[in-house]
């Protein structure tokens, strides 16, 4: 299906540009990411300045392990959680405005993401902690929040729900060619032209795990939050057996749209190795199933353009490369900012969701028919 009505100028929908500030923290919860992004909801017209900040050290330990429980992340009221993201992402945004000289006034809308603790669209459940209702009345703009629950509802898979921006990114860029999301969770958008050349085909599915296994695996060895560069991996030996163990999954073998939890796969096939070889494996998991990818897109792209903090792992990137045959490339090749991607993702969506346009089409997510979505919060009146 084309998601033509998701990229023309043309139609029922107001055009104005906006200056949106979109807040996302990932799946990797490492901290939070805030990016300007001047818009009108089709086009990116300009880059603001953006930012990761860290979430305090025992909120990220508290949200991890409740995301490690599906049952105390589907039933746990988290009230004290709920008002932690909050306040963390008010404080985020205080600091950003003051380093990067950003006067809140100026924003027009705040795209607020949360913190995702259970992603289950097999029972129309997501949930992200984190309510924009407060978050507009702590920092007096307006906020859109809420955007993957109307596509669950549904029937959609809620996920991935970067791809129509990185259409918009990539709409000067040869054809076809794949986005690849390397965070905690992989995924990938495909963008080829349609039968008609105002026509856009946008295909997008969770591939697997990124980098969220291979963090916890370091973490749990070594205390290290991550393998930085993929050093670790690099030392390491990639046992063939327990690979073949984690890629023996049903998943992939699904035809898109299709989606993850951060948690969906168990690294018991890696329990008994070591440090290093236990991250080159599942660094040779997350390759292996952006390979397997390639089963479910309509051609081979030209180029794949690497996004999250995957593209910071050499090991990782040679892996990409050895496999999938083309270049492999960080988004830094093509002018992307790829530390601010996922925020500004969050700024375009806000926007989009002001003008009643789909957040997600059914190539995206599965959605029965181009779906808009979110809920805007307005600040409390002075």
């Amino acid at each position: 299906m084309l998601a033509t009505d998701c990229f023309t100028s043309s139609g029922p929908y107001p055009m104005t540009d906006l200056t949106a500030l979109g807040l996302i923290s990932g799946t990797s919860m490492d901290g939070i990411d805030l990016a300007v992004l001047r818009t009108d909801g089709h086009r990116v017209l300009a880059f603001g300045p953006s930012a990761t900040l860290p979430y305090p050290a025992d909120l990220r330990r508290r949200l991890l392990t409740i995301a490690a429980d599906p049952e105390l992340a589907a039933t746990a009221p988290l009230t004290d959680e709920d008002t932690a993201i909050v306040d963390a992402h008010a404080s985020a945004i205080a600091s950003f405005c003051k380093d990067e000289a950003v006067d809140l006034a100026t924003i027009d809308i705040v795209g607020f993401h949360g913190q995702t603790i259970l992603h289950a669209p097999e029972r129309h459940l997501t949930r992200q902690l984190g309510d924009g209702a407060a978050l507009a009345a702590a920092i007096g703009r307006p906020v859109i929040d809420q955007v993957r629950h109307a596509d669950v509802a549904a029937g959609g898979q809620g996920a991935p729900f970067a791809s129509l921006y990185h259409a918009a990114l990539a709409k000067d860029l040869e054809r076809p060619v794949a986005i690849l999301n390397m965070g905690g969770v992989g995924n990938v958008t495909f963008i080829d032209r349609g039968p008609d050349d105002d026509d856009e085909l946008v295909l997008a599915f969770d591939t697997g795990p990124a980098s969220a296994m291979i963090d916890d695996w370091v973490s749990a060895k070594s205390g290290a939050a991550f393998d930085a560069g993929g050093a670790i991996a690099a030392k390491g030996k990639v046992d063939e057996a327990a690979l073949a163990r984690l890629l023996d999954n049903g998943y992939f073998e699904l035809p898109p749209p299709k989606s993850l939890d951060r948690n969906a796969f168990s690294a018991a096939p890696v329990s008994g190795l070591s440090l290093e070889d236990g991250a080159a494996t599942l660094t040779a998991f997350s390759v292996g199933t952006v390979a397997l990818a390639l089963d479910h897109l309509p051609g081979p792209p030209k180029r794949w353009l690497v996004t999250g903090g995957g593209r910071h792992n050499d090991t990782m990137m040679k892996g990409l490369a050895d496999r999938l045959g083309v270049p492999v490339e960080p988004v830094e090749a093509v002018g992307w900012n790829g530390d601010a991607i996922e925020a500004q993702m969050m700024a375009f969506l806000a926007v989009r969701a002001t003008m009643n346009l789909p957040l997600s089409v059914p190539t995206t997510t599965g959605v029965p028919y181009p779906m808009p979505g979110g809920r805007l919060n307005q600040p409390l009146a002075a």
